[in-house]
C-alpha cells in the first residue's frame, strides 16, 4: 500500500493569552482519516487477540487449548469444526504456545526429528510479525534449547541455549507444525509433539523464580463480524497495545492515533463519543475495508502481489500496514516466504470469481511442474465468506504431495485435480477436491519452497473453469 495518509493539520484556533494549550485533537474532517489508518494498523492485532483469548484465556471457549506458557498439542489435523483461525492448514497437526514474557524468558526445547519429516516452530508477536523460526529449514532436525525473551530482558545467554530469540512484544505466540504423512502416522506425530517443551528460564537453570508479573484481566474480544463495524474495536486495540512497547519507527504514528483516543491502555468509551466523532470513526472503519477490497482486487487477485509479500518480519514488511491487514484477513499466521508460499486462487483463469454452485474447475500440473517443495505441497479449499474448511462427503479438505501415489495421472504424465461440488465420477474421484456449493477460494501451500518457487521460474498453474 501507499504510506498511511499524512495528518492534515487543522487551522490554529485563537486562544486567550493566559490559556494553557490543549492536547492536539483530531478535527472533525480528520477523525475519519485517522480512524481508517488506525484500523488498518490495528486489525491484525485485534484479530490476533481474539484468537489468543479463545486459545489461552477463556476456558469456556470450544477453541480453548490451555494455560499460558505451556505447549498444547492438537494431535490431529484441522477440520471444519475448527473455527477460530481463518484458512487453517489441514496438513500438519498444530501445537500452540501462548507466551507471557513479562516476568522472565521461556526456554523452548525441541526433540530430534527424523530426517525427511518437516516440522517448524513459528514465532509471532502481537503485531503478527513472524520474528523467528526453529525447525527443519531454519535450524535443522536436531534437538535443541532456545530462549524466548521479551523486550525488557537483559541477561546473558545461559549455557545449553542454542540461540536467544527476542520478541518486541510482551506476549507472543509460538505455532508448531509437525508433518503428518498419512492417517497411520499420527502416533509418531504424537511422540514428536510430546517432545516439545516450554519452561521458565529459572526452572531451566534451577534458580529462584523472579516475582510474578501482575495478573492480566483479559477483556472479552469482539466477534469477527463485530470487529468489522463496531467502534469498540479501538477499545480492544488500546488493551492490546499495553503489551506492545512503541517501536521507534511508529512514534509519530502513535501520536497521530492519540488524536482519536487510540493508545496503550487509554480508555475508549464508545458510549461517550459525540455523535459526529462516532460517525467519523465508523466511516473510517468502512474506508479501511474499502482499501482492503481495492488492494485485494488490484494486487492479490491479479497476481501482482502474493502471500510472499505479506508475511514476515517488521523489517521485511517495512511497516506496510495494508499488506499486514490483508494477510491477517485472508490467512492470519501465514508463514514467511522462506518457510512457505501460498499461491491463492480467488478467481479462475478468465477472472471470474470461484463459485461451485454454478461452475466446475480443474487445476492441472503439467509433467515436471508439481510445486517445487523441499518439504511438501498441498491445495486446500475454503468456503466463503468464512474462509474455513468446507464439510464434504469425503471429509477431504485438501490434496497434497503425500497423496501422489493414489492420484490418477493424465495420459502425458501430468495430474489434473477436479474442483467441484458434485463428484466428477468414480473414475476421477481420486483426484476430486470437493468444493462447497457456493463461493470459495483455494490456497496452495508450498512448504520450504525451492528457489524456483521463490524467484519466479516456477509458476502456479491457472484455475480453469470446466466446460
Amino acid at each position: 500500500m501507499a504510506a498511511l495518509s499524512a495528518c492534515q493539520k487543522a487551522p490554529p484556533e485563537a486562544v486567550a493569552p493566559a490559556a494553557k494549550p490543549a492536547e492536539p485533537a483530531a478535527a472533525a474532517d480528520d477523525t475519519r482519516a485517522i480512524a481508517k489508518d488506525a484500523y488498518i494498523y490495528g486489525f491484525p492485532m485485534v484479530d490476533n487477540y481474539r484468537i489468543q483469548y479463545s486459545y489461552f484465556a477463556d476456558p469456556k471457549n470450544p477453541e480453548y487449548k490451555g494455560a499460558w506458557n505451556e505447549i498444547h498439542n492438537t494431535a490431529r489435523v484441522y477440520t471444519p469444526e475448527d473455527k477460530a483461525i481463518q484458512s487453517p492448514n489441514s496438513d500438519t497437526p498444530y501445537s500452540q504456545l501462548g507466551a507471557d514474557l513479562r516476568a522472565e524468558p521461556l526456554v523452548i526445547s525441541v526433540p530430534a526429528v527424523e530426517k525427511g519429516r518437516y516440522y517448524s516452530a513459528q514465532f509471532i508477536d502481537m503485531y503478527t510479525y513472524n520474528f523467528a523460526y526453529v525447525g527443519s529449514r531454519a535450524t535443522g532436525n536436531g534437538a535443541g534449547n532456545y530462549l524466548l525473551a521479551g523486550p525488557n530482558w537483559k541477561g546473558e545467554t545461559p549455557k545449553g541455549i542454542k540461540d536467544v530469540i527476542r520478541s518486541e512484544t510482551e506476549l507472543a505466540f509460538v505455532l508448531f507444525r509437525t508433518q503428518l504423512f498419512n492417517a497411520g502416522d499420527i502416533e509418531r506425530v504424537k511422540k514428536i509433539q510430546a517432545g516439545y517443551k516450554a519452561q521458565p528460564l529459572s526452572t531451566f537453570l534451577g534458580t529462584p523464580a523472579p516475582p510474578p508479573a501482575p495478573k492480566i484481566d483479559f477483556i472479552a474480544p469482539l466477534t469477527p463480524e463485530q470487529q468489522k463495524t463496531s467502534p469498540e474495536f479501538f477499545r480492544i486495540l488500546n488493551f492490546v497495545l499495553q503489551f506492545c512497547p512503541t517501536h521507534p519507527s511508529e512514534t509519530e504514528l502513535m501520536a497521530r492515533f492519540a488524536k482519536i483516543g487510540v493508545g496503550a491502555g487509554k480508555p475508549f468509551d464508545v458510549a461517550a463519543l459525540p455523535a459526529e466523532q462516532r460517525k467519523g470513526i465508523e466511516d473510517g472503519m468502512a474506508d479501511a475495508w474499502k482499501a482492503f477490497g481495492e488492494y485485494k482486487t488490484t494486487k492479490l487477485d491479479t497476481g501482482e502481489e502474493s502471500s510472499a509479500d505479506g508475511f514476515g518480519t517488521r523489517d521485511f514488511l517495512k511497516n506496510n500496514y495494508l499488506r499486514r491487514m490483508a494477510s491477517a484477513v485472508l490467512g492470519i499466521y501465514g508463514n514467511s516466504k522462506e518457510e512457505a508460499v501460498y499461491p491463492a486462487y480467488f478467481t479462475d483463469a478468465a477472472g471470474g470469481k470461484l463459485d461451485a454452485s454454478t461452475s466446475r474447475y480443474t487445476l492441472r500440473f503439467a509433467p515436471g511442474q508439481l510445486p517445487p517443495a523441499n518439504a511438501f505441497w498441498s491445495v486446500t479449499i475454503y468456503e466463503l465468506p468464512s474462509s474455513l474448511l468446507s464439510t464434504n462427503p469425503l471429509n477431504r479438505y485438501l490434496i497434497n504431495s503425500s497423496m501422489l501415489p493414489s492420484l490418477k495421472k493424465d495420459a502425458d504424465g501430468g495430474i489434473t485435480l477436479y474442483i467441484q461440488h458434485e463428484s466428477p465420477g468414480k473414475d476421477k474421484e481420486a483426484n476430486w477436491l470437493p468444493a462447497p456449493k457456493g463461493p470459495f477460494f483455494a490456497a496452495m501451500r508450498v512448504y520450504w519452497p525451492k528457489p524456483e518457487a521463490l524467484d519466479g521460474r516456477w509458476k502456479a498453474p491457472p484455475m480453469q473453469r470446466a466446460n
